[in-house]
C-alpha cells in the first residue's frame, strides 16, 4: 500500500512539474539569445530600447544603434549667448516613472521646473493671469470659470490613474503587440475612444464651457503640441498633465539620459543613415539556414551593410524624417502616412515689450510665460523666460529686464515680428523641428510588429508624443521582442491584466 502511494505521489509530482514547465510564465528555458540586434535611431526611444534589450537578452548579444544626427534626437540643447538651453523635449511629469528611474540609475540629477507666473493673451489683452498669491489665483479662476478648473484637474487625474497601470504591467514583463491593445489594457474601450474623438468633442460632451476651453485648454495645446482642440483626446490629456505643477528636467540637459542609456546598454553607436532593410536567408555557424535582416546604411561617403536577428526602428517612419526602404518583404511593409507638425523654437535674449500684453510698465510686469489663444492674427504659440540646462549657469537677476525668452511658432519669425514683442534684443537663435505628429482623429496607430522580428516604436506617438511615451514604447518593444524570440506567448496581449495583478499577493 505504501509503495503504491509513493508511486502515485511520484507520478502526480512529475505531472505537476510538467504542467508548470508548460504554463508558468518565464519558467521554460529561453532559447539562446540572438547574436546581433539593430536599433535605428538613438533618441530616447532607441536608447531606452537598447537599455531594456540588454536587461532581457543579457551581456552576450551585440546591440548596434544607428544615428545620423546626434544622440538624443528630439531631445537637444541649443547654445544662446554662451549657455545651453533645452530646444527639444524640455519638461518631465513627476509621475513619469521610467524617466525618474533612468535619472536615478544613471547617477544624473533632476532640477525643478520654473515657478514663474503665467498669463493668457488673446491677441488684444491678457484674459487671465496668475497671482503671486495662490488664493488670489484660485479666486480668479472661480470668478472667470466657476469650478471647471477643478473638474479638469479631476479628469486628468483619472486619466493618469489608469495610465499608471502600465508600470505594473511592465514590471511583471507583460507586453502588447499593438498600441491599441496597450491602451485597452490601461483603460478599456474608454481609452480607445479617446483616440477617435477630438479633445473639443470630449470636453464639450463633458460640459466644459467654450470660454474655459478657449482661454485655458487651447493655450496649453498650442504651447505643448503646436495645435488646437482638434487633436485626439488622449494626446490632449497628456498635454494637460504637462501643465500641472511639479514638472522637472535633467540637470545638464535631458539628452544626457540618452547618452547615459547608450553607455549603460553597452550599445555600439554607428554614425550613419539607414537606407534599406531586407530580409534574407543566411547560414549561421550552426549550419542551419536562418532568416535575418540585412541593414544597408551610409556612413560618410561609404555604403555598408550588416546582418541582424532582430531590428527595432526607433525613428519616425516619415519620408521627411527617415527615408528607409523596406525591400522584398512578403507581405510588403505597410506604407506610413504619419505626418509631423512643423514647429520653430526661437531663443531671444532681449528686453520684452510688455505693452503688447499689458499697460503695466516693464518693472511691474511679473509674468514669466504667456500662452496664446487660437487667434489667426497671432504668429506665436507661447513665449516664456527659460533657464540654462546647468543650474550653475543661471544668470543673476536681471537689472535691466533682459532675459532669454523661448518662443514657439509655426513659422520662422521675421525681424519685424520679433521687434513687435521686444524693445531690443542681443541675439536670436532659431531651431526648426518636425516635432510631433499632426493629430487628426480618428487615429490609427502604425503596427508595432512590422514583420517577424522587425519592430516599430514610434507608432505610439499617434496616441501622444512625450519622452515617457517613447520610454514606455521602448520597454514594450524590448519585452515583445524577447517573448516572441522565446515563444512566451502567454506574456503577450493578456486580457484583464489589471484584475489579475490586483489579486496577486
Amino acid at each position: 500500500m505504501g509503495s503504491t502511494t509513493a508511486e502515485l505521489f511520484s507520478s502526480l509530482l512529475g505531472l505537476w512539474l510538467l504542467l508548470c514547465s508548460c504554463v508558468c510564465p518565464g519558467s521554460a528555458e529561453p532559447r539562446p539569445p540572438p547574436d546581433k540586434i539593430a536599433i535605428i535611431g538613438a533618441g530616447i526611444g532607441g536608447t531606452s530600447a537598447a537599455y531594456y534589450l540588454r536587461q532581457k537578452f543579457g551581456k552576450d548579444v551585440k546591440i548596434d544603434l544607428f544615428e545620423r544626427g546626434e544622440v538624443g534626437g528630439r531631445l537637444a540643447t541649443t547654445a544662446v549667448a554662451g549657455q545651453d538651453y533645452e530646444s527639444g523635449g524640455s519638461i518631465i511629469h513627476p509621475l513619469n516613472l521610467h524617466m525618474k528611474r533612468f535619472v536615478k540609475d544613471l547617477g544624473l540629477s533632476a532640477v525643478k521646473g520654473s515657478d514663474g507666473l503665467m498669463g493668457v493673451y488673446n491677441g488684444e489683452k491678457l484674459v487671465f493671469e496668475e497671482s503671486h498669491w495662490f488664493i488670489i489665483t484660485m479666486i480668479k479662476l472661480i470668478w472667470h470659470y466657476g469650478f471647471q478648473f477643478l473638474r479638469m484637474h479631476m479628469w486628468v487625474e483619472d486619466m493618469l490613474d489608469k495610465f499608471m497601470r502600465i508600470y505594473r504591467y511592465q514590471s511583471h514583463d507583460y507586453a502588447f503587440s499593438s498600441v491599441e491593445k496597450l491602451l485597452h489594457a490601461l483603460g478599456g474601450d474608454d481609452f480607445l475612444q479617446l483616440l477617435n474623438r477630438t479633445l473639443l468633442e470630449t470636453l464639450e460632451k463633458a460640459g466644459f464651457s467654450e470660454k474655459f476651453l478657449n482661454e485655458i485648454v487651447t493655450p496649453v495645446m498650442r504651447s505643448n503640441y503646436g495645435q488646437s482642440m482638434g487633436i485626439n483626446s488622449f494626446a490632449g490629456a497628456v498635454s494637460l498633465a504637462g501643465a500641472e505643477s511639479g514638472l522637472w528636467a535633467v540637470e545638464g540637459g535631458n539628452k544626457l539620459v540618452c547618452l547615459g542609456l547608450l553607455q549603460a546598454s553597452k550599445g555600439n553607436l554607428i554614425s550613419g543613415s539607414v537606407m534599406y532593410i531586407e530580409e534574407k536567408t543566411r547560414t549561421k555557424q550552426t549550419g542551419n539556414p536562418t532568416k535575418m535582416y540585412e541593414v544597408v546604411y551610409q556612413t560618410g561617403s561609404e555604403i555598408r551593410s550588416d546582418f541582424y536577428d532582430i531590428v527595432l526602428v526607433a525613428t519616425p517612419l516619415n519620408r521627411k524624417m527617415s527615408n528607409i526602404t523596406f525591400l522584398n518583404f512578403d507581405p510588403p511593409i505597410e506604407e506610413f502616412h504619419q505626418y509631423y507638425q512643423h514647429i520653430v523654437t526661437t531663443f531671444i535674449k532681449g528686453q520684452l515689450n510688455t505693452t503688447v500684453f499689458s499697460s503695466r510698465a516693464l518693472d511691474q510686469f511679473d509674468l514669466s510665460a504667456v500662452f496664446t489663444t487660437d487667434n489667426p492674427d497671432l504668429f506665436i504659440n507661447s513665449i516664456g523666460i527659460v533657464s540654462p540646462v546647468r543650474e550653475k549657469d543661471n544668470p543673476k537677476p536681471s537689472t535691466d529686464g533682459t532675459y532669454v525668452w523661448k518662443i514657439f511658432s509655426q513659422d520662422i519669425l521675421t525681424k519685424q515680428q520679433i521687434l513687435k514683442y521686444f524693445l531690443s534684443y542681443d541675439c536670436a537663435v532659431k531651431k526648426s523641428w518636425l516635432a510631433y505628429p499632426h493629430y487628426k482623429p480618428p487615429e490609427k496607430c502604425p503596427s508595432i510588429i512590422l514583420h517577424d522580428r522587425l519592430y516599430y516604436l514610434n507608432g505610439i506617438e499617434c496616441a501622444a508624443s512625450a519622452m515617457e511615451m517613447s520610454a514606455i514604447a521602448a520597454h514594450n518593444a524590448a519585452l515583445l521582442a524577447y517573448h516572441r524570440w522565446n515563444e512566451y506567448t502567454d506574456m503577450i496581449d493578456q486580457e484583464d491584466l489589471y484584475e489579475k495583478l490586483k489579486t496577486e499577493l
